[in-house]
């Protein structure tokens, strides 16, 4: 049986994403010619053309699809020994963090709670939506996704996901705006309300609940932001529907009150891993801290 190449399953790879021998040469520094070569020996030691010509580009076959597949499965595994074997024998070890740009800061930093201040670590945190993210993570370019947008996951998905916490949803505002004589009811019909956008995974909860009671409301601003729905909340612009983590140190002031707590509405906060052959230790470690009764998962920390 002939061996496998590696280079040629590369520039395979290259070309199948590219579309084309010009595209592909060019991003590898190869000549057009020397690039077709390589790949029609690549196909000799296949057996099997990987790809047709259509008009000015190249389609992949059946047998290109499945080759691509497991081209992409075997660099993911040389990254993945790559990022995690690099780090041995170093002083320091590395997590990679992905979250969400409208996740709670206060959640993410009880995330990070048990490596915070240890010389030997460093945390790399990147933001974005979550289609960026999750791209990310099967890059391996991160170690894990903090979100409270919990991925569709079936059969195919290789996603793992961890539900680490889930906090309450309140109805906050400054003190001019509590009355103590209003019901919610009243409080939602009268007071302006600060809203999550309908994207948010609580706010299909509490549109039903607006339903439900036959309220509509009268919506001072809608954010899919929590930093920036507390900061309105600060600024008076009406009664925010939000976790009270997000406002904690308000609260803790008296900037902010609670007005009331809505049944059967919270925020659910996830951390999307992959299977991976070489686990980071770290992550290990703070998932374990999170699994533990009154540790950081059950915390609420400072900053929203």
């Amino acid at each position: 049986m002939a061996t496998l190449n590696l280079h040629h399953l590369r520039l395979f790879r290259a070309v199948a994403r590219d579309g084309t021998l010009t595209g592909a040469a060019r991003a590898l520094n190869l000549s057009q010619s020397a690039l077709s070569t390589q790949i029609k020996a690549f196909e000799a030691t296949l057996g099997h053309a990987l790809f047709e010509r259509r008009g000015r580009g190249l389609v992949l076959t059946e047998a290109g699809r499945i080759a691509l597949d497991h081209a992409d499965e075997i660099f993911r595994t040389v990254d993945d020994l790559t990022a995690t074997l690099g780090q041995v024998g170093g002083g320091r070890r590395v997590l990679r963090v992905g979250a969400l740009a409208t996740l709670s800061r206060n959640f993410q930093i009880s995330f990070l709670r048990p490596l915070i201040g240890r010389p030997e670590v460093e945390v790399i945190l990147r933001s974005g939506s979550q289609a960026e993210l999750l791209r990310g993570l099967e890059a391996l370019s991160l170690d894990v996704v903090l979100t409270n947008l919990v991925p569709a996951r079936d059969a195919a998905s290789p996603y793992l996901v961890q539900r680490l916490s889930e906090q309450p949803v309140s109805l906050v505002g400054t003190p001019a705006r509590a009355r103590a004589d209003r019901s919610l009811a009243e409080h939602l019909t009268v007071e302006p309300v600060i809203l999550p956008t309908p994207e948010a995974a609580l706010r299909a909860a509490f549109d039903a609940l607006l339903e439900q009671l036959g309220i509509v409301p009268k919506i001072a601003a809608e954010a899919d932001d929590m930093a920036m729905m507390r900061l309105l909340a600060r600024a008076d612009a009406g009664l925010a529907v939000i976790p009270p983590i997000v406002v904690q140190d308000e609260l803790a002031s008296g900037t902010l009150v609670e007005l009331a707590r809505f049944d059967g509405i919270s925020e659910v906060f996830c951390a999307v891993t992959l299977q991976r052959r070489f686990p980071n230790p770290l992550l290990a470690e703070v998932l374990t801290a999170h699994a533990a009764p009154g540790t950081a998962a059950d915390r609420q920390e400072t900053d929203g």
